[in-house]
C-alpha cells in the first residue's frame, strides 16, 4: 500500500481540492491592506447565496464551536432562558455552551438517529412562553441526521417570539439552505466540512430580528462581538486578525461553487447519499437513520453482525480509507461515512467496493460487488 495515501471518507475535516491547495499556498498580504478587502468584497455577496440570504455573513477566525458560541452569546440576554432541541452530540454542544455562561437551559430529547419533530417543539414552546431562543442543529454530524429546520423554524414562528439559531455546521454548502425564505435567525457553520476548507474559519448570519436582539443584548463580549464582525465586513475588513490563508482557499472555494451551480452541487450530494444507503442496504446491514431523516453529507451504518471499530482498522490499514467511528454511547456502535464537499459518485463507489472487501475480512456475510451494483444502478437512474 502506498503508506502516504490517505482517503478521507469522513464527516470532517474533508478533502481539499487541488485549486483550493494552491489558492491557500500564495504569499502572504498585509490583512489591513487593498488587497484583502478586495478579496472581502469578492466573498461576501457569494457566501449570502450559500445562505439563501440577504444578510451579511460575518467571518471569524475560529471553529465551529467558537460560531456556536457567538450564536449563544450575542443573543441570549442575562436571566433569559433558552430551548436546545437535542438530536445527538452536538445539539449537546449547545447544551454545554449555555450551562458555561449559566443560562437557564431547557431539553427536548430526541432519540439519536431520528429528526426533532416540529410539532413537539411547538408543543414545548406553548409550555414554556418565557423562551427567548431556541436552538438546533441541522445536520446531527454524530448520527447523520438532517433535521427539518424549514418546518421547525414555522413551528417555532407559529407560537412564540423566541429566536431560532442553527448549527449548519456539518451541511450547509452541501445541502439547500434558505435562511431567509425559512425564517431563521442565526445560521452558523464552519470551514471543514462542505466549504472543502481547513478547520479555522467560522461563518455566522443574522436575520434583522436578531440583530435587534443583539444589540439590545447587555451581555459581554468582546472578541465573538457580532456587532464589531458585522461593523467591520461592512468596511469589507475584520475587526481581528483573519485566517488570510484560508480566506484565500474560500475564494477559490466559492469560484468553484458557484462554477458547479449551487443546485448541482446539492443533488451531488443527494446523489452521493442516496448511493451510500443503497449500497448498505442492498449488503443487508443496517442504518442509523431512516430515509426521510437522512443527511445528504453523512451516512451512519449501524451493523448488527460485526465489529464497527475492527472494520474501521482494517479500512485504514488496507486502503488508507478512513471512516469515522460514533459519538459517546455510539462510539463502538455506527460507523459514519462523510461524502460531502470535494467528493464525487466516482468516489462514493471506490469507497463502496473497498468498504465490501473490509465487510469480508471482518467477517461478514455478504456477496462482493451487491453493493456497488446498487450504487451504481442509483448513478444510473439519478446521476447525470
Amino acid at each position: 500500500m502506498l503508506t502516504d495515501q490517505q482517503i478521507l471518507r469522513i464527516p470532517g475535516p474533508t478533502p481539499i481540492p487541488p485549486s483550493v491547495n494552491r489558492a491557500m499556498s500564495q504569499p502572504m498580504i498585509g490583512h489591513r491592506g487593498q488587497s484583502t478587502s478586495d478579496m472581502i468584497s469578492a466573498i461576501r455577496p457569494k457566501l449570502k447565496r450559500v445562505f439563501g440570504t440577504q444578510q451579511e455573513v460575518m467571518i471569524l477566525t475560529g471553529s465551529g464551536t467558537a460560531g456556536l458560541e457567538t450564536a449563544v452569546v450575542n443573543t441570549v440576554a442575562p436571566g433569559e432562558e433558552v430551548l436546545v432541541v437535542v438530536t445527538g452530540a452536538f445539539g449537546e454542544r449547545f447544551v454545554k455552551i449555555c450551562k458555561a455562561y449559566d443560562i437557564k437551559t431547557h431539553l427536548l430529547e430526541v432519540e439519536w438517529g431520528q429528526a426533532a419533530d416540529p410539532e413537539t417543539v411547538k408543543a414545548f414552546l406553548q409550555k414554556h412562553p418565557e423562551i427567548k431562543v431556541v436552538l438546533s442543529t441541522f445536520c446531527e454530524t454524530s448520527t447523520g441526521v438532517l433535521n427539518p429546520v424549514k418546518e421547525m423554524a414555522a413551528a417555532v414562528k407559529e407560537v412564540s417570539e423566541a429566536l431560532f439559531i442553527v448549527d449548519g455546521v456539518s451541511c450547509v454548502g452541501g445541502t439547500e439552505t434558505k435562511m431567509d425564505e425559512w425564517e431563521i435567525d442565526i445560521v452558523v457553520t464552519g470551514s471543514q466540512k462542505a466549504f472543502m476548507l481547513p478547520a479555522g474559519l467560522s461563518f455566522v448570519a443574522a436575520s434583522e430580528r436578531a440583530w435587534s436582539k443583539i444589540e439590545a443584548n447587555t451581555q459581554p463580549r468582546f472578541y465573538l462581538d457580532l456587532k464589531k464582525h458585522r461593523d467591520n465586513i461592512l468596511k469589507d475588513t475584520t475587526p481581528f486578525t483573519p485566517a488570510l490563508s484560508i480566506l484565500f482557499g474560500l475564494q477559490q472555494v466559492l469560484e468553484l461553487l458557484e462554477e458547479e451551480g449551487l443546485e448541482q452541487v446539492y443533488s451531488r450530494h443527494q446523489l452521493m447519499m442516496n448511493m451510500t444507503r443503497a449500497a448498505f442496504k442492498a449488503l443487508d446491514i443496517p442504518l442509523l437513520t431512516n430515509d426521510e431523516a437522512a443527511s445528504p453529507t453523512v451516512t451512519a451504518v449501524k451493523p448488527a453482525d460485526f465489529d464497527s471499530e475492527a472494520f474501521r482498522k482494517i479500512m485504514k490499514k488496507e486502503f488508507g480509507l478512513e471512516v469515522a467511528g460514533g459519538q459517546q454511547h455510539l462510539a463502538k456502535t455506527i460507523f459514519r461515512i462523510g461524502h460531502m464537499g470535494y467528493c464525487s459518485p466516482a468516489d462514493m463507489l471506490q469507497a463502496i467496493a473497498a468498504m465490501e472487501i473490509g465487510l469480508i475480512k471482518v467477517g461478514k456475510e455478504i456477496e462482493l460487488g451487491k453493493g456497488v451494483q446498487a450504487a451504481q444502478q442509483i448513478y444510473l437512474n439519478e446521476g447525470e
